[in-house]
């Protein structure tokens, strides 16, 4: 099992940055353009809720397309909601997302993604070699992408 963790502190205020991160169509904004990244599909309202399935197309690593189904299995306004991966190029992907407001009013961060690749030894070497550089390059950008639009009170804490 690996473990990416971004956190940073934005000049935003925690009911404005629960709306951007609950709209699906807002990942795309703070995705890579290299990612060819395409939502297909919500299951439900638009809204992000516990149990909508969202499918995606992808092109995460070497161009190859990937189909990505993810459910939100958990959601509590305005605080924290979890996507797992159903289908996609994972074995295992688990991301929890986490905004809290600070006594200043200004909103931490925190993304927390566990995942596992395929093939033991060998999905390790490929994780460090390819998949692991690839994800950190993507939350990379995302987090600048996101201090731009934002605001950065606190640098990003990257691991």
């Amino acid at each position: 099992m690996h473990h990416l963790h971004r956190r940073q502190t934005l000049a935003t205020n925690i009911d404005k940055a629960w709306k951007f991160f609950t709209q699906p169509e807002n990942l795309k904004k703070i995705t890579p353009g290299f990612m060819g990244f395409d939502i297909q599909s919500l299951s439900g309202p638009r809204d992000l809720h516990a149990g909508q399935i969202i499918t995606y197309k992808v092109r995460p690593f070497l161009g190859i397309p990937f189909n990505w189904v993810t459910e939100i299995t958990h959601a509590y306004a305005p605080c924290f909601f979890v996507d797992e991966q159903r289908l996609g190029p994972f074995l295992f992907w688990h991301h929890k997302h986490y905004l809290e407001e600070t006594s200043d009013g200004n909103v931490v961060m925190i993304d927390s993604v566990h995942y596992k690749v395929f093939y033991g030894f060998i999905g390790r070497i490929i994780n460090w070699m390819i998949v692991g550089r690839r994800l950190k390059h993507i939350f990379d950008y995302r987090t600048r992408v996101i201090g731009e639009m934002f605001g950065v009170v606190e640098e990003a804490d990257r691991s």
